[in-house]
């Protein structure tokens, strides 16, 4: 999957629930940089719980292969690791948002919510506080994630896409987001992703 988005040379790739073991491994996918963040640590070590996992990945998730955040960045631009925060209150699944500064324009703040509304809600207004904490003078700050909302809009960015994952702007242009169809992340009869893809292009 993560060779399929980056095949069109984006700028930037936020991705969420990535595997812990698939860290050291972003950058070959992607041929991109990658800075990475781990939201829940592994229960099994290495690659050992990718085997339990596959008897059912939509049941088993990351239960044993723990999850990480991760902002892909084009080579050509440069990428500072703004730190992370998390998001999520103790009792809940830890959650967490990044940020990563690219290229002296943008800060980039990639976050994954927890679900419930009022729980989603409180989450994103924590990592918005964050990411234009970690933005500096002129700087665009783009939230991009699994947010776990929809139908929603929050003062100041740019509109929501359908669904629960988003890419929201302030204080630039940006196109309507586009949600990937079905068909655009399906090889060989399997879908790559349970998330369809959204992307923006910004000017």
């Amino acid at each position: 999957m993560i060779e399929l988005i980056c095949d069109d040379s984006p700028d930037v790739v936020c991705l969420q629930e990535v595997p812990v073991w698939g860290i050291a491994r972003l950058e070959e996918w992607s041929s991109m940089q990658a800075l990475a963040v781990v939201a829940r640590s592994p229960r099994v070590p290495g690659r050992a719980g990718v085997r339990v996992t596959r008897w059912n990945q939509g049941f088993f998730r990351s239960a044993f292969v723990g999850q990480a955040n991760a902002v892909l960045v084009a080579r050509s631009l440069t990428a500072e690791d703004r730190g992370h925060l998390q998001i999520s209150d103790s009792g809940r699944e830890r959650r967490v948002v990044q940020a990563v500064g690219v290229g002296g324009s943008y800060v980039i703040a990639n976050l994954h919510a927890n679900r419930g509304r009022e729980v989603a809600e409180s989450e994103l207004k924590r990592a918005r506080a964050f990411a234009e904490a970690a933005s500096r003078v002129d700087e665009i700050v783009v939230l991009a994630g699994d947010f776990n909302l929809r139908d929603f809009q929050l003062d100041g960015y740019s509109a929501s896409a359908a669904g629960i994952d988003h890419i929201l702007l302030q204080g630039a242009s940006v196109s309507a987001p586009l949600v990937w169809p079905t068909e655009r992340r399906e090889r060989d009869g399997a879908v790559l992703s349970d998330h369809a893809p959204v992307e923006v292009t910004i000017w």
